[in-house]
């Protein structure tokens, strides 16, 4: 069950940059966007799956595309799971 606090996965420290506690915002609205896409996805597991895209662009010089870039990766790894689970026999 989705909290509607934000997810473990994204750290948010206060001295974080401006830019960064955007990015971190931003992030956790889309967790909260998947959370109520993905409704049959425990939240645990879409704020997971979040927090690993998010990582994987954690060495990224140009910060603007990164909400984007991790939602996209967020639901193509959930889109992926579904099919699996709905081709998987009974």
């Amino acid at each position: 069950m989705h909290t509607g606090q934000a997810p473990d996965t994204v750290n948010t420290a206060d001295d974080d940059p401006p830019g960064r506690r955007d990015e971190h915002d931003a992030v956790r609205d889309v967790v909260s966007r998947l959370v109520a896409a993905y409704d049959s996805v425990d939240a645990a597991t879409v704020e997971a799956t979040v927090g690993e895209a998010h990582d994987a662009f954690r060495q990224a010089r140009v910060r603007a595309f990164v909400p984007i870039l991790v939602e996209r990766r967020a639901r193509a790894v959930l889109d992926a799971a579904a099919r699996h689970a709905s081709s998987a026999p009974p």
